[in-house]
């Protein structure tokens, strides 16, 4: 940040007072601009059939990640809530319709300055379709699921966390829980 919002002079970083961490501060008008995540929000959307699940991947039409393969996730927007967000987000990139389910999985991302945040859901239909951000939409099992071509981390993690409860419940020995993680690693 080079100039405050509220009156266009220069800022810098300093401590203000009372406080512990660098911000930027407007020397004319006093105003302290803080910095906070950003938070990612999307869905799993899940279609289920003669015992058989399927998942709604997105194949990237934007950078970054190119080509590669994530749920319908993006920014929140000012005046959502994360529910409202994770229903936009799936309608936006893959024109699907869900209902949507509890909070799935919560993984902080502190290196990029994101939280990413994905709601359980069921398709309500196969009418979906790519949209502008997508290049294609697709349904796969987790044998078909192009893991190596998986766009985040944090896609990965709610995936892997996905099927496993899955495994679980059909065993009869678990539920859907909320996964939580703190990924630290940058990609490469």
């Amino acid at each position: 940040m080079k100039f405050c919002s509220e009156c266009a002079h220069p800022v810098s970083l300093q401590i203000p007072a009372d406080d512990t961490r660098q911000r930027f501060v407007c020397g004319n008008c006093g105003t302290i601009h803080y910095q906070n995540p950003k938070m990612v929000v999307g869905s799993l959307p899940v279609w289920e059939r003669d015992g058989e699940v399927r998942v709604l991947l997105c194949k990237r039409a934007i950078e970054p990640r190119l080509g590669y393969w994530t749920l319908p996730a993006g920014f929140m927007e000012n005046d959502e809530t994360t529910a409202d967000a994770a229903r936009r987000e799936t309608e936006e990139e893959a024109g699907a319709n869900i209902e949507l389910h509890e909070l799935f999985s919560l993984v902080n991302v502190p290196h990029v300055h994101q939280v990413h945040l994905f709601y359980r859901a069921t398709l309500l239909d196969l009418d979906y379709q790519a949209g502008i951000e997508s290049l294609e939409v697709e349904m796969f099992t987790e044998a078909e699921i192009p893991w190596q071509d998986i766009a985040f981390p944090t896609v990965e993690f709610t995936l892997r966390a996905f099927f496993s409860d899955l495994k679980k419940i059909k065993e009869g020995s678990g539920a859907f829980a909320l996964h939580t993680e703190d990924i630290r690693r940058r990609m490469i």
